[in-house]
């Protein structure tokens, strides 16, 4: 289906309970701009199903039995070329393997408990980019899980990035949660301007996507947790 001229964002969907599925299938297919184009039970089948479907977005529970999805997201990462976007769905937003997952290149995470409409607005930003999920719970995140020695590298890192001024503001109010339209009203700049300091930071820091750039943030001590 092609909604208002756009082909529709695709989505496979990864979770050992059946109803969890079904249910994420049946939201999602009853908009008009999204397709489930496959299910997994288990991260162990997501490589080759990511690689005959290319979906836009994998919908990734963290704990499985076989290969949880802090894993299977490294996995995709590492292996596939252009992967898609990862949005783990967790039942516990302060949980120690939501914050590895987002470590290891989750774009960012979705609670199960969470509304229908916040549930598609998760994935659509996602598949777009545009937005970090719910910041202050990576803010609480990253103070409560940030590791030391990972401190010590992401500061090495932020150095040698060498940001400027600017794109060290665009990056602080990334941290907040903020959209590219959000920080060209704050900034009072185009939004192409901020879309190119954003293409900046991430290029500077190694990071792929707006998510890792705000890890970093975190983890090198450059934003401040809470």
């Amino acid at each position: 289906m092609i909604y208002a001229g756009r082909m529709p964002v695709t989505v496979l969907l990864v979770d050992d309970e059946p109803l969890v599925r079904a249910g994420l299938r049946a939201l999602l297919e009853a908009q008009p701009d999204i397709e489930v184009v496959g299910e997994a039970a288990d991260g162990a089948a997501v490589i080759p199903l990511v690689r005959q479907l290319r979906p836009d977005v994998v919908a990734m529970d963290v704990r499985m039995p076989l290969l949880d999805g802090i894993e299977a997201t490294r996995a995709v990462l590492r292996t596939v070329a252009e992967p898609p976007k990862i949005l783990v769905v967790t039942t516990f937003e302060n949980d120690e393997y939501v914050y590895e997952a987002l470590r290891a290149g989750a774009d960012g995470f979705l609670l199960k408990r969470a509304r229908p409409a916040e549930i598609v607005h998760a994935v659509r930003l996602v598949a777009e980019g545009e937005s970090l999920l719910f910041p202050a719970s990576v803010r609480q995140l990253a103070a409560q899980y940030g590791k030391d020695g990972g401190n010590r590298a992401a500061r090495a890192a932020m150095e040698r990035a060498r940001l400027t001024e600017r794109e060290a503001e665009v990056l602080r109010l990334m941290a907040r949660g903020l959209s590219n339209a959000e920080i060209a009203a704050r900034l009072v700049v185009g939004t192409e301007t901020v879309k190119s300091h954003v293409s900046a930071v991430l290029a500077k820091l190694g990071a792929r996507d707006r998510t890792q750039a705000v890890i970093a943030a975190y983890e090198s001590g450059f934003v401040a947790p809470g």
